[in-house]
């Protein structure tokens, strides 16, 4: 199986690669638009500010060609948040494949933007990637989240209640880190390369 992690300018690429390697997979970490079109699976990560992801993306030439992926796609902390139309950080304009906008946490009873931590997740809808997940806990690192709608499958709650595990058709996206999140994290990653996503 062909796997294409996707070259977002993000900091966590080393622990997402060591995490699929793991199990058993051989990723190629690459800007190249034709190893990603013609990819099984293609995972987009991230770490940092929507902004400056979106401009690395604009630069390799690949916002267009993430938009028009038909196989399974994973976006992983801030790559899932690049799934949505907009974000209150920067006002910044994203891919647009999830017609929602992100917003800052609120710092609420005494809890810190970021959300740095554990937390569980529950399961809002039936699908073959969230399905085994429902009540397990993922580490979590982020200062803005998106909202719960049509697309939610999971969410989890830090000041209010947001979307954890989201899909839009062949997109999926996971707010967590689950290269961080010890065997429930290897049991997404394992499931989205797997199990049939259609």
């Amino acid at each position: 199986m062909g796997i294409a992690v996707v070259n977002s300018g993000g900091a966590n690429i080393s622990s997402v690669l060591h995490a699929l390697h793991r199990l058993g997979a051989e990723p190629r970490f690459t800007a190249d638009t034709k190893i990603i079109s013609a990819a099984d699976r293609v995972i987009l990560p991230g770490v940092g500010a929507a902004g400056r992801a979106m401009d690395v993306l604009r630069s390799h030439g690949l916002t267009e060609v993430i938009r028009k992926l038909t196989q399974p796609v994973l976006g992983i902390c801030l790559g899932m948040q690049l799934l949505f139309e907009s974000s209150e950080e920067d006002d910044t304009r994203l891919l647009g494949l999830i017609p929602a906008r992100l917003h800052l946490l609120p710092e609420a009873d005494g809890l810190r933007v970021p959300h740095m931590g554990w937390n569980a997740i529950t399961n809002q809808r039936r699908d073959p990637l969230s399905d085994p997940l429902d009540n397990k806990w993922f580490y979590f690192v982020h200062s803005y989240a998106a909202p719960i709608g049509d697309w939610t499958l999971a969410t989890s709650t830090h000041g209010r209640t947001f979307s954890a595990i989201v899909r839009e058709e062949n997109f999926y996206g996971a707010q967590f880190h689950p290269e961080r999140s010890a065997k429930a994290g290897a049991e997404l990653l394992r499931g989205f390369l797997e199990a049939p996503l259609k």
